[in-house]
């Protein structure tokens, strides 16, 4: 065989085996993008799993005796439980301050006439000053004095540690019924529950 034939066909050779090189290198690319991709796909899942199973509600029922408290406000006052003895009360306990959806929720809980009409009262607390709470109340129109806390009263009523910042309450609603037992509990990390959702949980419970 002619050395110019022989050359051809080893170029060709070549060809083929880096071709084949080519292709062993394209099919494993898919197969790592394929893994790769099945293990995101596998931790998204698990993290929006993961998100729901963390926000969802956490409730609980009769508990006793309300412990009492007195605060002050923020519209210079000082506010007791013992003051509404003889009538529901609902301690809104939040992060207060730069926490939007919780000034929020207090806000379209006023605009929540069922409150007023099945003779509730909601009381947010919050462990802030006056002078850190009250932008945030003119923001978003709230008028309800907010109770502020220095943590005891979150502390005994088991509030801290349940939302995102350790040390400050979560999102949590304690009803406490005309005599002052404390019989409904509902914490919600989602930052949210419907006001009209909350009014009925509370007179389901009373």
């Amino acid at each position: 065989m002619p050395s110019n034939q022989r050359t051809t066909i080893s170029r060709r050779q070549q060809l083929r085996d880096q071709r084949a090189r080519e292709s062993a290198k394209e099919t494993k690319r898919r197969r790592l993008f394929r893994i790769a991709t099945g293990l995101l796909t596998t931790l998204i899942v698990a993290l929006v799993g993961f998100g729901l199973w963390s926000a969802r509600p956490v409730e609980g029922g009769p508990s006793g005796q309300a412990p009492a408290f007195t605060l002050p406000t923020t519209a210079g006052t000082t506010v007791s439980l013992a003051d509404y003895r003889g009538q529901p009360v609902i301690l809104y306990f939040n992060e207060g301050a730069g926490c939007g959806s919780c000034t929020q929720q207090m806000a379209l809980i006023e605009q929540e006439p069922g409150f007023a009409a099945a003779g509730i009262t909601v009381l947010p607390i919050v462990m802030n000053t006056a002078a850190q709470i009250q932008p945030d109340l003119d923001r978003f129109g709230v008028t309800t004095p907010y109770l502020l806390d220095d943590g005891t009263v979150s502390k005994a009523y088991d509030t801290l540690d349940k939302g995102m910042h350790p040390g400050l309450p979560g999102h949590g609603f304690v009803l406490i019924d005309a005599d002052g037992n404390q019989v409904w509990e509902g914490n919600y990390p989602s930052m949210w529950l419907d006001p009209a959702e909350l009014l009925k949980e509370a007179t389901s419970r009373l």
